[in-house]
C-alpha cells in the first residue's frame, strides 16, 4: 500500500452506513473503499457511478458485467480488481469454470457472440491500440445504443478503478482465488 486507507473512526457519519452494508456483503472492509473515502468529495460520485452500472435495470447482463470486469482487471494488472471481480463473476456464472477461461476468450466455446465481442472491445478501450472503425461497427451491431454506452461506462470505469489500486499497490483481500497466468 502507498497510501493508508481510512480508519473507521475516521469516516464521515454519512459513509458510515455504506461500509456497513459492504462489511455484510463482503465479510471485510475493502481497501480501496476506504481508501477513496479518504477524499469523500470523489468517493461518493464514484460510487454512483458505480451503482448506476451496476443496476438491475443495466442492459448488460450481470454476467457479461463481470467478465469484462475481470478482463480489464487482468489487462491492467490489478490483483485486487481479478480478486473481487473473479468473485462477483463466479457468483454470476454459479462456477469458475468460465472465470478462468476469460484470459483466453478466443479459444474457448464457453463464451456467447456478445460476450466475445464485449471482452474484444474491453481489451481495445484497455489497451494503446484503442477502438478501430471495424470493431465500433462490429459492437454498433450487437449492442443497441443505450447497451453501447453503458459497455463503454463500465470498461471506463473498470480502466479507472484498476488503474487507480494498481497504482497504489492495493492487495487482494480474498475474496476469491486469484486466476493463475
Amino acid at each position: 500500500m502507498r497510501v493508508a486507507p481510512s480508519r473507521w473512526e475516521d469516516l464521515p457519519w454519512y459513509l458510515r452506513p455504506l461500509f456497513r452494508r459492504q462489511e455484510r456483503r463482503y465479510g471485510q472492509l475493502l481497501t480501496p473503499a476506504l481508501t477513496w473515502a479518504r477524499v469523500p468529495a470523489l468517493y461518493g460520485p464514484l460510487l454512483g457511478f458505480y451503482a448506476a452500472i451496476e443496476r438491475r435495470r443495466s442492459p448488460l447482463p450481470p454476467l457479461l458485467r463481470s467478465l469484462v470486469q475481470v478482463r480489464v482487471s487482468q489487462l491492467v494488472h490489478c490483483t485486487f480488481c481479478i480478486d473481487l471481480n473473479a468473485a462477483s463473476a463466479a457468483e454470476r456464472a454459479a462456477s469458475m469454470d468460465k472465470v478462468w477461461a476469460v484470459e483466453r476468450w478466443r479459444d474457448d466455446d464457453r463464451f456467447t457472440p456478445a460476450e466475445r465481442l464485449a471482452l474484444e472491445y474491453a481489451e481495445a478501450m484497455s489497451r494503446d491500440e484503442g477502438v478501430d472503425d471495424d470493431l465500433a461497427a462490429r459492437v454498433r451491431a450487437q449492442f443497441d445504443e443505450k447497451a453501447l454506452i453503458e459497455l463503454t461506462a463500465l470498461i471506463a470505469f473498470q480502466n479507472l478503478s484498476a488503474r487507480f489500486n494498481a497504482a497504489l499497490a492495493i492487495a487482494p483481500q480474498g475474496l476469491c482465488r486469484v486466476p493463475p497466468r
